[in-house]
């Protein structure tokens, strides 16, 4: 069985679907036959990195809102986050736009260790901090995720799998993902959202029945 996920590094939702479903997973009785495949999606792909500028500053610009109220939408998502063991600290958040992670994220695919990276991604922009921009940045997740540091430069220094990512984007027109997170299962069902985890479950032994 094959998932493919579409999210972006910065969105807190993805995060939350991830765990969300793993969990869903880690209850399955055939998880060693399901095949996770992480595609690309920007929820602002003309966003600028900008370290000086806040999240909430940044989201109370985007939706043309006050800085309190951007405070409010994040701390209810971060009270979401929590729900699911994930502690998020949107002060630390940089503003940072994901082109060059999701770059990351298809080079990781090609070693096999694409979930690991999506996996640090996630924490060191909604936890740790972090710029996920920054090469460097980049660069000290791919080696914690066991990838050569030599390698990732030479590609974050070039235009490598930038075509991927703006394949999975326009996939994901085709397929009709408006927003993310959105799990495709087989080809066949989508869930869209940061769904319960029993609805993971449910579209999993449905397939699994059909098979």
């Amino acid at each position: 069985m094959k998932v493919e996920i579409w999210s972006d590094v910065m969105c807190p939702f993805c995060y939350i679907g991830k765990r969300k479903f793993e969990h869903a997973l880690q209850n399955f009785s055939h998880k060693e036959h399901v095949e996770i495949e992480w595609k690309s999606f920007q929820l602002n792909p003309n966003m600028k990195t900008d370290p000086s500028k806040s999240i909430n500053e940044y989201l109370a610009k985007h939706k043309g809102i006050s800085v309190a109220q951007a405070k409010q939408m994040n701390d209810r998502v971060t009270a979401m986050a929590g729900e699911v063991g994930l502690q998020y600290d949107f002060d630390k958040a940089i503003v940072a736009n994901s082109f060059d992670a999701h770059r990351l994220s298809h080079f990781a695919k090609k070693y096999g260790v694409q979930d690991s990276v999506e996996e640090l991604l996630f924490k060191a922009y909604f936890t740790e901090g972090k710029n996920t921009a920054d090469h460097e940045t980049l660069i000290a997740i791919a080696i914690e995720a066991g990838l050569n540091a030599e390698d990732v430069r030479s590609m974050l220094s070039g235009n490598e799998f930038s075509d991927d990512v703006n394949n999975d984007i326009y996939e994901a027109q085709q397929v009709g993902a408006r927003g993310v997170p959105f799990f495709v299962f087989d080809n066949k069902y989508a869930v869209s959202g940061a769904q319960p985890s029993q609805l993971f479950s449910d579209v999993l032994q449905k397939i699994s029945a059909e098979k």
